[in-house]
C-alpha cells in the first residue's frame, strides 16, 4: 500500500477556543504527509462535535464548506469522550485505510504523526502514542496517574502505560473493534484485547494551547472507576475477600471473649461494640454499593441502546458546489440538506 487513506479523527466538545489553531495545523499536516507521499491525496480530517453547547459546530461546518481536507460529524447530544472518538473511528473506516486519534487541545504531538504511518507502512495495525515523561504534569496529577496505572496492572488489566487515545489504528483493528458490542466502553482497555501486531512510539506531550480542560478530578476519577469495573470483576472478589477475613477475625474475637467470660474478666464496653458495629456496617454498605455498580452495567448492557446518535454527517457526503463557501456565520446545516444529500447520492 503506497499511498494509504488516512483520516484523523478529533473528538470535541466545547473547543472553540483551540478549533481555528487545530485545524490549521492538522491541515498543515496532511499536505506536508501528502508532499512526502505517505498518505494520499484523498486523507481527511474528521472532527466530531459531542453535543457542544458554544460555536464549535459551526466552526466546523464552515470549514467543511470550503471543501477542503476538513469534514464534520454532529452528534445528537453529549455522549462522552470515549462513545464520540468511537462514532468517529467507525464512519472514518469506510473510507479510509488507517485512522488517527487525537485530542482537539493537540497536547498530543502531532509531528509524530509521520513516525505513526512509517510504523503502519512496516506492517503494523495498531501504533500506540505513549508519553515518555510527565514532566509537565503536577505532582498530583502525575503521582495518581501512575497509581492508576499500577492498580490496573495488579488486577490484570492490560494498559498500554502512559498512553491515553492517541493511536493509529488500520481499518481491519478498527473492524475488529466494532465486534466489541459492549455499551460501557473503555477503549485504552478495549483496544490491547483486539490482539493485532502493534507498536508504540513516544513523544513528549505540549501544554494545552487555550480553554480548560475536560478532564476535571471528578471526571478523572469517574474515568478511572468505569475502566476498572468494565474490564475486571477483581473488585468483586475483593469483597468476597475482605467477608471472609471479617469473619474469621470476627470467630477470633468470640472465642478470646468466650474465654474471658469463663475466666470471670468480662468489661462492658459500649466504645468496642459500636465501633465494630460501624465498621462492618460500612464494609456492608461499601460491598452492596460496589455490587450495585455491576449490576447498573448489566442493566445497561441489557438495555442494548445505541451509544450514540449521528445527527450530520459530512464526511461520507460531497459537498454541493453552491454550498462551498457559502457557511456564513448564520448558516445552519439542518437534518432536510442532509437527507437530500443523501437521497440524491
Amino acid at each position: 500500500m503506497d499511498h494509504p487513506i488516512l483520516t484523523i479523527v478529533v473528538p470535541c466538545y466545547n473547543e472553540e477556543d483551540v478549533l481555528e489553531d487545530s485545524i490549521l495545523q492538522l491541515d498543515q499536516l496532511l499536505m506536508n504527509l501528502e508532499e512526502e507521499g505517505l498518505i494520499s491525496d484523498k486523507s481527511k480530517i474528521l472532527f466530531v462535535d459531542d453535543g457542544s453547547k458554544d460555536d464549535t459546530w459551526r466552526m466546523i461546518y464552515k470549514e467543511t464548506l470550503k471543501g477542503g481536507r476538513i469534514r464534520g460529524l454532529k452528534l445528537s447530544r453529549n455522549v462522552g469522550h470515549q462513545h464520540a472518538l468511537l462514532a468517529g473511528l467507525f464512519s472514518a473506516k469506510t473510507t479510509s485505510d488507517c485512522v488517527i486519534s487525537i485530542d482537539a487541545d493537540l497536547q498530543d504531538d502531532i509531528h509524530v504523526v509521520r513516525d505513526f504511518l512509517i510504523k503502519f507502512h512496516e506492517g503494523y495495525e495498531i501504533v500506540y502514542g505513549v508519553r515518555s515523561n510527565r514532566d509537565s504534569d503536577t505532582f498530583f496529577k502525575r503521582s495518581t496517574a501512575q497509581s492508576f496505572y499500577k492498580l490496573m496492572n495488579i488486577i490484570g488489566i492490560d494498559l498500554v502505560y502512559n498512553h491515553a487515545d492517541f493511536r493509529l489504528m488500520s481499518k481491519r483493528a478498527i473492524d475488529e473493534l466494532e465486534r466489541f458490542e459492549e455499551v460501557n466502553l473503555f477503549l485504552r482497555g478495549i483496544v490491547p484485547l483486539i490482539g493485532l501486531k502493534s507498536t508504540q512510539v513516544y513523544y513528549v506531550r505540549n501544554k494545552r494551547l487555550a480553554g480548560k480542560t475536560k478532564y476535571p478530578l471528578k471526571k478523572m476519577i469517574a474515568f478511572s472507576f468505569e475502566g476498572i469495573t468494565s474490564l475486571s470483576v477483581t473488585p468483586i472478589r475483593l469483597v468476597m475477600v475482605v467477608g471472609f477475613l471479617s469473619f474469621l477475625i470476627s470467630l477470633v474475637f468470640g472465642c478470646y471473649f468466650l474465654a474471658l467470660k469463663f475466666f470471670g474478666h468480662t468489661t462492658t464496653g459500649w466504645t468496642s461494640l459500636i465501633t465494630s458495629i460501624w465498621l462492618i456496617g460500612g464494609l456492608q454498605l461499601m460491598s452492596i454499593g460496589l455490587v450495585g455498580e455491576y449490576i447498573g452495567k448489566i442493566y445497561k448492557e441489557t438495555k442494548r441502546r445505541p451509544k450514540f446518535i449521528i445527527e450530520m454527517d459530512t464526511l461520507n457526503l460531497p459537498i454541493p458546489r453552491h454550498l462551498i463557501n457559502a457557511g456564513g456565520k448564520d448558516h445552519e446545516l439542518n437534518r432536510t440538506s442532509f437527507r437530500n444529500l443523501s437521497e440524491t447520492n
